[in-house]
């Protein structure tokens, strides 16, 4: 049930009744979710000036920082040679 007074709605009406709690969210800017009459989520207008606040982290760059360093050749041949020497 939606409440205008209130600026709430139920899950039952964002399924059934969105676009009446979309014309309250333009009017009001909030609305509040509620679940068995517990409020869970709250809804607000999207903000495109707010977007560049979010920092963007480099996954990949992270993990390669984390890598180990790759070996030299003379390191390599080294541990080879060492493998085929137990065989």
């Amino acid at each position: 049930m939606i409440h205008e007074g209130m600026k709430t709605a139920t899950i039952r009406d964002l399924r059934t009744r969105f676009p009446e709690i979309r014309k309250l969210l333009e009017r009001e800017g909030e609305v509040v979710v509620t679940d068995r009459g517990k409020p869970v989520v709250v809804l607000r207008n999207y903000d495109a000036r707010s977007e560049g606040r979010i920092p963007t982290v480099a996954y990949y760059d992270r993990l390669r920082r984390r890598m180990p360093k790759r070996l030299s050749k003379a390191k390599r041949r080294v541990l080879d040679e060492a493998d085929r020497a137990e065989r």
